[in-house]
């Protein structure tokens, strides 16, 4: 009622955990005991689900010791409870986060897990135990425990506090292990993920101890990179939940500039960024401590700052009258800037840097396009075959459009082909591969008649829950629709060498489940870039037959537009676009 939402059991499931279809279907099988028939995993993905399974089970069985040594056993209550309660935690928090205590032994976990049945392989893989000359030892003695969840709230790994001055290093995390990766883990985000989706605004913290006092304040929709350096993996987990991210800086000049460097990672992700900078010698932990719940909301809410204009302020506060500094500098902001996907986004954060720093927006605009041209030249580290194709040539002057026409008839055919072939395949994020396509392209029309019939129908048909295939339109009356049809289902068995040859569209097969999206990704890619190139040859035309200054000034403000456009379409394809 609240929201206007629609949809069933599932959709609800989906929406509210964040979860897949797939996991959404299992989490409703198990609440409601419905045995959910999957297909048959190999002998090699059972052993390894086997594994991960056992590394949970036994994670959360060494969560159980660590959290009954604190709560039962004489030394927990004194140091483990005595540290907490020294840096004026609460029983609730302790509770929250499922807190512990790593008695002060060699083989205290190691001997009760032994009892329990559990071994020392699993153990060792777990990251609980260390093996040295044949004898084994705890990970963590002597230490307060904080568990690590995964966003399902499943514990995965374990960050431990020494407690005596002399113990190094201070603090000791789990190593990596099937089950824990921190590049993909952020700490709190089980606790945090219903306040980040009501607020609409995740805060970023360094350490355990940040997220847990602003739990107690209050502050729950915060998470923590953990000492590490953030992830565009970490970045994508909170984007399920919000698209914005607001980051808070510790009052340290040299840890702040290197986290403003991470920032990127998380512009390039398509999220909003603001920052709040605290006092020096401050951490979140310390002020909200100093402060009190209410004045640190109010602080919260008076410095938070939208991350470029905090840049540019910073810039010309840092800068001063050094034109070195300050060129420097403004590179630096705009090689940011141009991290950022949304093109509008990206113009505007620009006109205002032309403001802040007084400096013509064209000087600006040529930066930014550097910076866009030179990143389109690192082509990210994937494997070959999921490298794009190489492009078409580019078509001859004499029959440019006809060609360009055609390589678009080409590419919405491969996309109706995907669509009636595996139009219901699910991908990574949930979607099917049918929304995922209508979903990229919302906002563009197909330029062939026969083209936009097919796909009318086709979504006519999805709109009533019907699936149809290219059978379908091999039944229909319209011959040239049949035609296309018989086209479809023969290229589903021999793609013939002009779609290989001159258009290098790759056709998938059964055997390639696992590049699907990125099929389509690189198909809708092409067929944009195809049709931003249009525009731009067109604009390009009409510039040539303006009368007026003004006529001329829009119609360049327009070109600049779409060439920002393409580069950015050719920075995702791996190619370089030249600058016209």
């Amino acid at each position: 009622f609240g929201c206007g939402a629609g949809g069933d059991a599932i959709d609800f499931v989906m929406e509210v955990e964040k979860i897949n279809y797939l996991e959404a279907i299992r989490w409703l099988g198990k609440k409601y005991g419905v045995e959910i028939q999957e297909e048959e995993l190999s002998e090699e993905d059972l052993k390894a689900q086997s594994e991960r399974e056992s590394l949970y089970i036994v994670l959360n069985f060494a969560k159980d010791y660590f959290v009954n040594n604190l709560k039962d056993t004489n030394e927990g209550k004194s140091v483990g409870h005595g540290y907490f309660k020294e840096r004026d935690f609460t029983d609730d928090i302790v509770e929250k986060f499922e807190f512990g205590f790593s008695q002060d032994k060699w083989d205290g976990l190691l001997t009760h897990a032994k009892e329990a049945g559990h071994s020392n392989e699993l153990l060792e893989k777990a990251g609980l135990i260390i093996a040295k000359d044949d004898r084994f030892y705890d990970r963590f003695r002597g230490r307060v425990i904080f568990p690590i969840h995964n966003v399902s709230g499943r514990v995965v790994a374990f960050g431990a506090r020494a407690l005596k001055k002399d113990d190094k290093p201070k603090y000791i995390n789990s190593p990596e292990t099937p089950v824990y990766h921190k590049s993909q883990v952020l700490y709190g985000l089980f606790q945090a993920r219903q306040a980040i989706r009501q607020q609409q605004n995740c805060y970023l913290v360094e350490g355990y101890t940040d997220v847990n006092r602003l739990h107690q304040i209050g502050i729950e929709n915060v998470v923590a990179s953990s000492g590490t350096s953030l992830t565009s993996e970490q970045v994508q987990l909170v984007s399920r939940f919000s698209k914005q991210l607001t980051v808070l800086y510790d009052g340290d000049t040299a840890g702040l500039q290197a986290s403003i460097r991470g920032i990127d990672i998380i512009l390039a992700n398509g999220l909003d960024v603001k920052v709040v900078l605290f006092p020096e010698g401050h951490d979140p932990d310390s002020y909200a401590q100093e402060l009190g719940a209410n004045e640190f909301k109010n602080f919260l809410d008076d410095k938070t700052e939208d991350f470029i204009h905090f840049r540019l302020n910073l810039l010309v506060k840092e800068a001063g009258n050094d034109p070195v500094k300050k060129a420097g500098g403004i590179k630096d902001v705009v090689s940011t800037i141009a991290q950022i996907p949304d093109q509008v986004k990206r113009t505007v954060y620009i006109k205002e840097a032309s403001n802040i720093l007084q400096m013509e927006e064209r000087v600006l605009f040529g930066e930014m396009n550097k910076a866009l041209i030179k990143a389109s030249k690192s082509r990210s580290a994937v494997p070959d075959y999921l490298q794009p194709p190489e492009e078409p040539a580019p078509p001859q002057k004499e029959h440019g459009r006809h060609e360009v026409e055609n390589s678009l008839v080409i590419i919405e055919r491969s996309l109706l082909r995907l669509l009636l072939e595996f139009g219901t395949r699910e991908l990574d994020d949930g979607r099917s591969l049918t929304k995922y396509i209508f979903d990229e392209l919302e906002d563009l029309d197909f330029i062939d008649q026969n083209n936009t019939l097919i796909l009318n129908e086709y979504k006519s048909k999805l709109n009533d829950d019907t699936v149809i295939d290219a059978q379908y339109f091999i039944k229909q009356n319209d011959s040239e629709i049949r035609k296309i049809a018989i086209e479809l289902v023969h290229e589903r068995r021999q793609v013939s060498d002009l779609w290989m040859k001159k258009y290098k569209i790759f056709i998938p097969t059964e055997a390639d489940k696992d590049v699907l999206e990125r099929i389509a990704y690189i198909l809708i890619l092409r067929y944009k870039k195809i049709r931003v190139g249009a525009l731009i040859n067109d604009n390009l035309e009409l510039l040539k037959e303006a009368k007026t200054e003004q006529e001329k000034n829009d119609l360049q403000l327009i070109h600049q537009e779409w060439i920002i456009a393409q580069q950015d379409i050719a920075k995702k394809l791996g190619n370089v676009v030249s600058k016209i």
